[in-house]
């Protein structure tokens, strides 16, 4: 299956950024693929995760891995993080650094 859409994020102080943008609230549809880059540097100590609340496992929630896939970790030439939304997925669903709290958004 082709990717519907790539993201790419990057991390400045302490906080997400998907396409250039902080923070973004994330439109994605179910049955979908997509592509979260992950190869820049900035993401090298970062550990991008999803989860059904915001701000993920810091505010008490489990991570969502239904669907999910990682290649490498944030900061390789090629890291990228996987999504394929299963048709019952969860609405919303969040992004989070798995290592720090209040940088991440919603999808």
């Amino acid at each position: 299956m082709a990717y519907v859409r790539t993201f790419t994020v990057t991390v400045s102080g302490g906080k997400y950024f998907i396409d250039s943008v902080q923070q973004p609230t994330i439109n994605i549809a179910e049955g979908g693929l997509y592509k979260f880059d992950l190869s820049d540097s900035s993401n090298e100590d970062y550990v991008f995760r999803f989860s059904t609340t915001s701000n993920g496992t810091h505010a008490g929630g489990s991570l969502y891995t239904t669907g999910w896939s990682q290649n490498l970790g944030g900061g390789n030439p090629g890291a990228h993080v996987l999504l394929q939304l299963a048709l019952d997925a969860p609405d919303p669903l969040y992004y989070f650094n798995l290592a720090e709290a209040n940088g991440g958004g919603q999808i």
